[in-house]
């Protein structure tokens, strides 16, 4: 299986650099994998399409402002990136210029809200990097960082909460959960009130998910890891609407990947914290889901991979080809999809 099965033709308009202004009036694909249809509607309408008992699983990770700008002692501008918080004030980090930081090296940043010492060069070239401040860390990310979008955003976000979920509650992400997005706490009541279980897990989303592929067999691709965890009242949740024949429905590829991650065979789950690799494509068999709520993805990504390895490739492609020829808006800003 090539890397290059995977890809598609995209203009370049058609990638979203602005959220719409009310998320659940983004466009939504309907894809049937039994019947093989595609239908066209708007997002507030998936309620038509969850039935009393199923189970929505979502991603309440929060994205946190991990971009930051600060200067050398010297007044040569730096850039950080945080990706992982290895312990207490210790965060594996991006830097740009990477060959301007050395071991030693201070950083400061917010003018003097915050101070960073560079402790190791780690593999990859990214940083280990101890942090220096007064008061709490995330509220000076809150005042001082700017959040990571993704590469192919170039417009800049006036609302930082435009770019978390409505039910995002803990901090760890340098992207967000994008299906996500679409629900308003309004849409998510009526989905309760019509009987529909909702259940959360938690992945916090490296910036690996937009690291390409670069191996030209899908087999050979090694998956980057992600921290995440399950409670025990989420689990009884899902494992209760499996056991009751009913349908278990991920928010997202990151909910899919925790649930695939600690399913047993027969599907249940259980409360449990760790770290995945799961890589997900055509082939895989599926232990816990059903359906999926998701975005549209980049030519040739895992993520594409996933939702080919749910709904069969040459019918995901076809979708993707009707998207482009309806002008649907991709990626992380972009329209959603339910595959059921």
């Amino acid at each position: 299986m090539k890397v290059s099965d995977f890809n598609y033709n995209l203009p370049e308009e058609l990638i979203a650099q602005t959220p719409k202004e009310k998320r659940d009036e983004s466009r939504l694909m309907v894809l049937d994998r039994n019947k093989q249809t595609i239908e066209h509607h708007t997002f507030k309408d998936i309620i038509n399409y969850l039935k009393p008992g199923d189970c929505l699983v979502r991603n309440n990770t929060k994205v946190i402002p991990a971009r930051l700008y600060g200067k050398k002692e010297t007044g040569a501008k730096i850039e950080f990136l945080l990706l992982n918080n290895i312990e207490s004030d210790i965060w594996e980090t991006i830097v740009r210029p990477g060959n301007k930081l050395h071991i030693g090296t201070k950083v400061i940043f917010g003018e003097g809200l915050l101070e960073a010492t560079i402790l190791d060069v780690m593999p990859g070239g990214t940083r280990k990097v101890k942090f220096n401040y007064e008061g709490i860390f995330n509220e000076i990310l809150d005042k001082i960082g700017l959040m990571p979008l993704p590469p192919y955003i170039h417009e800049e976000l006036k609302e930082n909460e435009r770019y978390q979920t409505v039910y995002a509650k803990y901090n760890g992400s340098a992207a967000a959960p994008t299906a996500g997005l679409h629900f308003t706490p309004e849409l998510l009541e009526k989905i309760k009130e019509k009987g529909v279980e909702i259940a959360n897990v938690t992945l916090h989303i490296g910036i690996g998910t937009f690291r390409p592929v670069k191996v030209e067999d899908v087999e050979s691709h090694k998956m980057h890891s992600e921290h995440f965890y399950i409670k025990k009242e989420d689990a009884e949740k899902i494992n209760k609407a499996k056991r009751n024949g009913k349908r278990i429905i991920a928010v997202g590829t990151t909910s899919c990947r925790v649930l695939e991650t600690v399913a047993d065979e027969k599907g249940m789950v259980k409360e449990v914290e760790g770290d995945t690799q799961i890589f997900i494509y055509p082939g895989y068999k599926f232990k816990c889901l059903d359906g999926l709520i998701t975005n549209f993805h980049l030519p040739q990504s895992t993520l594409l991979m996933l939702v080919s390895a749910l709904a069969e490739k040459d019918f995901i492609l076809k979708a993707y080809k009707e998207a482009v020829k309806e002008k649907y808006r991709f990626f992380s800003f972009g329209d959603a999809m339910i595959i059921i």
